[in-house]
């Protein structure tokens, strides 16, 4: 529970050492750390996330739209609110695999993205890639995919850095609705 600066500590017994701090619980982070939705191995077989996304409806999928050769998602663990992801439908690991087509999407969708994420959140900027592999970072190495994560002037506060935790003004099912009613059939070159 979270106080004003002016009220006495809340009395947290059985928590650890008492001190000073305030905390801002956020449980659903444990499941990402402990794996969970990761797949079993390298294959589509696998429990790949990626490749099981496209079965559900968009709102159980978190989708926020689909292509013939990829689709957008919202990340399920985001790095700030409006966080989501460009995928190919095809299970490949790594950028060289996809075929033209494939990279052509990819590249639209991710300026489609950017349009709608501006749109309907007044994103000031982008941070934009792709981890390939368990050394760079992926969480799913298996399956490409594309982060788009917006950014607003000032976002980088005190909790991230210091408190190692994301504040989120959104539900995801909220977000996924917002953005996909922002996203653009086409994109101005």
């Amino acid at each position: 529970m979270l106080h004003s600066m002016t009220s006495e500590p809340e009395q947290q017994i059985g928590v650890g050492t008492q001190d000073a701090f305030q905390r801002l619980w956020t449980p659903h982070r444990m499941a990402y750390i402990q794996g969970e939705n990761k797949p079993t191995g390298p294959g589509a077989d696998d429990g790949c996330p990626f490749c099981s996304i496209p079965a559900k409806s968009d709102e159980d999928g978190l989708v926020i739209a689909r292509g013939e050769r990829v689709y957008a998602v919202l990340n399920l663990y985001p790095y700030n609110g409006g966080h989501l992801m460009v995928v190919p439908f095809r299970h490949v690991a790594d950028y060289t695999e996809l075929d033209e087509a494939e990279t052509a999407e990819l590249a639209v969708f991710t300026k489609r993205a950017m349009t709608a994420l501006r749109t309907a959140s007044g994103a000031h900027g982008f941070n934009i890639g792709m981890n390939q592999g368990v050394a760079a970072g992926a969480g799913i190495a298996a399956h490409l995919h594309q982060h788009v994560v917006p950014r607003w002037g000032g976002d980088a506060n005190f909790m991230p850095v210091v408190g190692h935790t994301r504040v989120l003004p959104q539900l995801l099912a909220d977000t996924r609705a917002m953005l996909a009613d922002a996203w653009p059939a086409s994109v101005e070159p």
